[in-house]
């Protein structure tokens, strides 16, 4: 293998074109042959020295294990991405991608993204949720992880919501991390993209620890007056976590709410545990236009799970959203990734998702009612097509 190769062979996966699969059919959205992004996609000058000298063998010096979840807005005309890109080394940072279609040809930029250094404790970031907000800025909400100091545990960490904002995704302003004076920790957290009551508004995920949520009853909601001093004393909470349904174990925001003329839809994710570990699903809620931390609809159920090969990666059994694009023809992409390792696209639009967060029944909770609302729809359905037959 050549350095030439290595880049011919770069060049034909990003010139691949994508293709609906139509075996996944469900009515609401639709599932695409290929990922979107996965490690392939990321430059060679990023993983080889080119220089047979100081690379005589062409090694991968600084290799990469995954690319992932993945923040997303229109840019200048172009779908982009800012995803997590995860190295050999475990560490993530984030760079950009940017397509012209949205479902193929996506491009990272030359460099990743260099973010302010203010965070001496920090040991990771990843998850970046991009809100493009009516105050002009572009803001990029992640997780910050840091060392446990207190435990004694080598793998502890701490999590907390670092904040950056930007213009144009190339310069970045780091800001202070979001303090919330009730939740010790926080992951998961979205920046509501429109003033609340003259206040940002932030959809929180308040934890006990940094995998377990504890006492956190699901999405929070709190309003904070200064971005530049980003603190939150009360969390309201929207979508919370119920038992024997897709958001028992947690759930969190997932992409930057989409807004409607019905109400503020939330593409969100949801985990129950289960004998093979956590399992993880897209579900989707709305809330009020007039109270964004007012839930209007949730249907029962998932939007998207894990199907055929996306169970399999280094988390398997898991999908997970952080970005969707609601484009101005209509055209609404969600940008998932599968067991932490690749990311996908399924494709909508904003007629049919609306459809299917007012009108998907929401979940009875039991088991005897479950079935009686089935068997209703069942009874309904057969009359429909015996009076049309």
């Amino acid at each position: 293998m050549t350095y030439q190769e290595l880049c011919d062979r770069y060049e034909a996966l990003l010139g691949q074109k994508n293709a609906v699969d139509g075996t996944r059919y469900n009515g609401i959205f639709e599932r695409w042959a290929h990922p979107v992004l996965t490690r392939e996609h990321i430059p060679p000058f990023w993983i080889y020295d080119p220089d047979p000298e100081s690379n005589p063998f062409l090694m991968q010096r600084l290799g990469v294990n995954a690319v992932f979840n993945s923040g997303a807005l229109l840019l200048d005309g172009k779908f982009t991405l800012v995803a997590r890109v995860e190295g050999a080394d475990r560490k993530s940072f984030f760079a950009v991608a940017q397509s012209d279609s949205g479902v193929d040809g996506f491009r990272f930029w030359d460099e990743p993204v260099i973010l302010p250094d203010t965070c001496p404790e920090e040991t990771n970031v990843y998850d970046m949720r991009l809100t493009r907000h009516e105050d002009g800025w572009i803001y990029g909400v992640f997780c910050s992880e840091s060392k446990d100091l207190f435990s004694p545990d080598l793998g502890a960490a701490t999590a907390a919501a670092g904040i950056v904002r930007t213009k144009d995704l190339k310069t970045w302003e780091r800001l202070p991390n979001l303090r919330t004076l009730r939740s010790p920790q926080q992951r998961n957290v979205c920046l509501h993209p429109e003033f609340v009551g003259g206040q940002y508004a932030f959809y929180t995920r308040p934890m006990d620890d940094f995998i377990e949520t504890g006492s956190g009853g699901g999405i929070g909601f709190g309003l904070c007056r200064d971005i530049l001093h980003p603190v939150i004393d009360e969390e309201k909470m929207t979508s919370v976590r119920r038992y024997h349904t897709v958001t028992e174990a947690k759930n969190g925001a997932g992409a930057v709410p989409i807004k409607t003329d019905r109400g503020w839809i939330h593409i969100a994710h949801g985990v129950r545990n289960t004998a093979a570990g956590l399992r993880y699903v897209i579900y989707c809620f709305a809330t009020a236009l007039d109270d964004p931390a007012r839930v209007i609809a949730e249907p029962g159920g998932y939007l998207i799970a894990p199907l055929g090969g996306e169970r399999v990666g280094d988390v398997s059994n898991v999908v997970f959203t952080n970005g969707a694009i609601a484009a101005p023809d209509g055209r609404v992409y969600i940008y998932y990734a599968s067991s932490d390792t690749r990311l996908h696209v399924a494709t909508t639009d904003l007629e049919r998702l609306t459809d299917y967060v007012f009108s998907t029944p929401a979940d009875p909770l039991r088991s005897a009612d479950c079935v009686r609302q089935r068997t209703d729809f069942i009874r309904k359905n057969l009359a429909y097509l015996k009076e049309h037959s």
